[in-house]
């Protein structure tokens, strides 16, 4: 008997259960159709954008640059969890080892907080690009935007590396049923024995830290924008202006409004609240910034049609002939 319970004991430091929504069968199935169709979307349109990006020239651009990362940062963050969520919602039991539950959660972590950064740095070169057009590729040189890209990545991976410390270095006293999709950071520090205010305490703190300036640089970017698009005399343009500007802001609404609720106040028990939106940021948002910043655009729609027709490549492959 007391070789079972070391067994068990061993078993349960060694790899967590992941609770999910297995207590609701038939709502599972329906996020199994919902997220494999998102997901798809999700990796086939960032992974367009960012073909096209590397094959077009006319695309080689600050906007396009940040696009870009923005667009790794989704299929990568999204693909560290979401395959394995699917997999989760198909079996009765669902379990993670700890050496790929500590992975899971230091890289979800580490680009949900990088894209906070960058969403902001992308509204700033916004504002630099319509407000500040004649000394723009003097501020935005290549040199520029690939510092503010490296910031932006190692902020977020050093923050997330420092609450990954934190959390896996409390005492969890054979606690390993995580009642979660993944393991997200607040659903693993509820199975923690300890003490977590400390935890719970620079959670909060980081998350003002990576919400509320960017949100600031944003809103002011969009103000700056606005006015400078709305002096243009022109009915159409100022409709155009409107409508860009307002499903940008959707999307930011959705992505920093689930983060700051979860984050803000990470010691709270709405434990189906949470899931819904980490659901939300994780899943939903990914899908929709592809389609919001990038298809919409004249440029992005020119590449690709010129990628379908051959022309794209035609062009591309014409730089590097072939010397026989």
């Amino acid at each position: 008997m007391e070789s079972e319970t070391n067994g068990a004991k061993q078993m349960a430091e060694t790899e967590f259960v992941l609770v999910g929504l297995h207590d609701h069968y038939n709502l599972e199935m329906v996020l199994f159709v919902l997220c494999l169709g998102i997901h798809s979307a999700n990796v086939l349109g960032n992974t367009l954008l960012i073909g096209l990006n590397m094959l077009d020239p006319h695309l080689h651009t600050p906007m396009y640059f940040f696009l870009s990362n923005l667009a790794l940062m989704d299929i990568s963050g999204t693909s560290f969890f979401l395959p394995l969520m699917l997999v989760n919602f198909l079996e009765t039991q669902s379990t993670i080892s700890f050496p790929a539950c500590a992975l899971q959660m230091y890289l979800t972590l580490a680009l949900g907080t990088t894209e906070c950064v960058l969403l902001a740095m992308m509204a700033c070169d916004g504002y630099v690009a319509i407000c500040q057009p004649l000394p723009y590729s003097e501020l935005m040189s290549w040199h520029t935007c690939m510092w503010m890209a490296t910031l932006t990545w190692g902020e977020g991976f050093a923050n997330s590396l420092l609450h990954s410390i934190l959390t896996w270095s409390l005492p969890f006293c054979g606690h390993n049923i995580i009642n979660h999709f993944f393991c997200e950071i607040l659903a693993v520090l509820k199975l923690a024995c300890g003490d977590i205010c400390l935890n719970a305490l620079l959670l909060t703190v980081s998350s003002a830290v990576v919400t509320l300036p960017p949100l600031l640089l944003i809103f002011l970017s969009y103000v700056f924008i606005l006015t400078a698009l709305l002096r243009v005399p022109s009915a159409a343009g100022g409709h155009k202006a409107f409508s860009t500007c307002s499903a940008h802001l959707t999307v930011l609404v959705i992505f920093y409004g689930t983060i700051s609720f979860m984050y803000f106040k990470p010691k709270a028990k709405d434990l189906y609240l949470n899931k819904l939106l980490a659901f939300f940021y994780g899943v939903v948002t990914p899908s929709l910034n592809p389609i919001i910043y990038s298809l919409r655009n004249a440029e992005v729609k020119a590449a690709a049609v010129a990628l379908l027709s051959g022309d794209l490549l035609s062009r591309k492959m014409a730089r590097f002939p072939v010397v026989l």
